[in-house]
């Protein structure tokens, strides 16, 4: 139901919409940085095969399927986009002894840097990356931004990580890339279709980790997250800019005030 706002002035600059985009994209930045960790660690070290083997009896056949593996120092990680949840991401990975590279159009190169992450074009980290790492919104520019050509040009040793949004990636050639060969192995927090269907085949392939699209999930989802909405209804319904807004480029020709600077160091939704 729509958000009732008391003041002209609100009313021209925000409604529902912005409520409702404060309410989806409270950045748990932290929580999403430990899960993707999570996920390359896991997928690195094939650590659901390696329960399995467990419980099913195959204790001596674990350690010689890890012996065909380089340990991860000196492995390479790639970021596609490099907004906050990237950054995140590469101070974690960086004590783990990683090379970091990233592909980004809307971050200036120096931040890269500050990281300790190089910057190169979108092909150059597809064929030097180990692990890919997702980051990229779920925006219109941003969708199947992951196609078959660029699976292709992956390593066939590499691992697809993903936690940011399931619409940047061509499942279909996600899946002829895994089935193929392609690529290694993936890890996913998010889907193009959630909940994901029993007929999907990424749930037969043991090269597969899959979570529940929980990367943000955290004792404190909730209450950060009503918070976070209650203080956006309050900047606004105190004349003053939100925090988020759907479309920020009508805030200048509003007349709430203007009480932040515009964000130069990060892209669209990040």
């Amino acid at each position: 139901m729509p958000v009732t706002l008391s003041t002209p002035s609100a009313w021209r600059c925000a409604t529902w919409p912005t409520v409702k985009r404060a309410l989806r994209h409270i950045p748990f930045i932290e929580e999403v940085a430990d899960h993707t960790m999570t996920l390359i660690l896991s997928s690195w070290r094939r650590l659901v095969v390696q329960d399995q083997m467990v419980r099913k009896g195959e204790w001596t056949k674990a350690r010689p399927m890890l012996y065909q593996f380089p340990r991860l120092m000196g492995m390479t990680l790639g970021f596609i986009a490099f907004g906050h949840v990237a950054r995140a991401v590469a101070k974690r990975a960086a004590p783990f002894g990683f090379q970091m590279l990233a592909y980004d159009p809307y971050i200036e190169e120096l931040v890269m840097s500050d990281y300790g992450v190089q910057p190169v074009g979108m092909d150059e980290l597809l064929q030097r990356a180990d692990f890919v790492s997702m980051h990229a919104p779920g925006t219109k520019e941003a969708h199947h931004l992951m196609k078959e050509e660029h699976f292709s040009k992956m390593k066939r040793t590499a691992l697809f990580v993903n936690t940011s949004r399931g619409s940047t990636v061509d499942e279909t050639a996600m899946i002829k890339a895994l089935r193929e060969g392609w690529i290694a192995g993936a890890a996913l927090d998010v889907l193009e279709t959630e909940p994901v269907s029993l007929e999907n085949p990424l749930l037969l392939m043991d090269n597969v980790i899959l979570t529940a699209h929980v990367a943000s999930a955290s004792d404190r989802f909730d209450i950060a997250r009503k918070r976070r909405v209650g203080a956006e209804m309050a900047l606004v319904l105190s004349g003053k800019w939100p925090r988020a807004c759907v479309n920020p480029t009508v805030l200048d020709k509003c007349k709430l005030e203007r009480w932040q600077p515009y964000s130069m160091t990060r892209g669209p939704g990040n």
